[in-house]
């Protein structure tokens, strides 16, 4: 038997499936605790994906809790970072996951 194509990738399961997109620009640019984190976050990643930070979009699940999903795009591989915080905007988690890819 013989096989070609190409074979591609899924990207992994959204983490945030069920959460409501935030349509305001950035609606925690008022929450000081949450705004500093991210970009104290965005700060600390290696200077390579750091370069490349595209799309930050925002996040709400309806009970408080609050996410931040940093999009970027490294080596053909779309990466998201999603901070997640609870209703005292601690950050409780940090999920990186692919997205998909692209062609470079």
């Amino acid at each position: 038997m013989i096989i070609s194509g190409c074979a591609a990738s899924r990207p992994d399961p959204n983490p945030l499936q069920g959460w409501n997109y935030c349509f305001s620009r950035n609606p925690f640019r008022s929450n000081k605790t949450v705004l500093d984190d991210y970009h104290d976050y965005i700060q600390k990643l290696p200077p390579e994906e750091r370069k490349f930070v595209g799309i930050i979009n925002f996040f709400e699940d309806g009970t408080g809790q609050h996410a931040v999903q940093i999009e970027i795009p490294l080596n053909g591989t779309w990466w998201e970072h999603d901070l997640i915080y609870d209703k005292e905007n601690k950050r409780v988690k940090v999920i990186k996951h692919r997205n998909g890819r692209y062609q470079s």
